[in-house]
């Protein structure tokens, strides 16, 4: 059984200014979840790739979020808070510089790999903090304030990425978000504070493969399903 930090204590301003670093970089990291629905047919020109095949850009990083975020409790409690932030932040800004220098299609899916790897920690690390400085009376309205965020950056990516694509290439979805999410990587790591200590805890490693291969399965067989039905 994990065992919970130890609640730190910090003034009321303190609290806040966490929490919004935490939702700001999440919404950035989120945003990039459709962010490439609208970019599809120019994939399939450029890359020469079907519809189904660049499809996998958004189905990928939904997988990959599917099957990283379970490991990420037990990571969390054996890291500090900024050093989970920092890993967060670096492996999306890795995903993000990569995405936009692709040279081919390949690298561009594993990129998203790795940008959704930095968004799956991204989000656990957000209402692992809210549950541990935020008292018991206050946590039903600041978690109703933070999940309507999560909910807003998803629908927002085809908007964006409209936009983004009527001004230049589909490498502009990232180059945009690139300096975004590297600021906010920069001053989350000058004012985030490490809530708590780091601890060990169990994990059950057997299931991380049998998680990734079932969903793998799963999103693959529905994927098929839908180009046949198309074809």
């Amino acid at each position: 059984m994990l065992v919970p930090h130890a609640t730190p204590t910090l003034s009321p301003a303190r609290v806040t200014a966490v929490l919004r670093i935490l939702v700001l970089s999440t919404f950035v990291v989120l945003l990039n979840e459709t962010i490439m629905v609208n970019a599809i047919p120019r994939l399939m020109r450029d890359f020469e790739v079907t519809a189904a095949a660049a499809g996998w850009l958004s189905m990928a990083f939904m997988l990959t979020m599917a099957v990283v975020i379970p490991v990420t409790g037990w990571f969390l409690q054996r890291v500090t808070t900024r050093t989970a932030f920092g890993l967060a932040m670096a492996l999306f800004l890795t995903g993000t510089a990569l995405a936009a220098a692709a040279p081919a299609f390949p690298v561009l899916l594993a990129a998203r790999v790795i940008q959704a790897s930095g968004t799956a920690v991204m989000m656990p690390l957000l209402m692992t903090t809210l549950m541990t400085l935020v008292p018991p009376h206050d946590r039903g309205r600041v978690m109703g304030n933070i999940t309507l965020v999560i909910s807003v950056a998803p629908a927002l990516g085809p908007a964006v990425s409209g936009v983004l694509l009527q001004l230049g290439s589909w490498r502009l979805l990232f180059l945009a978000v690139l300096p975004i999410a590297g600021a906010m990587a920069v001053f989350g790591r000058r004012n985030l504070v490490n809530i708590g200590e780091p601890q060990a805890g169990p994990i059950d490693w057997l299931s991380v493969p049998l998680a990734a291969a079932g969903f793998g399965a799963l999103v693959y067989g529905l994927s098929g399903l839908g180009a046949e039905n198309a074809a």
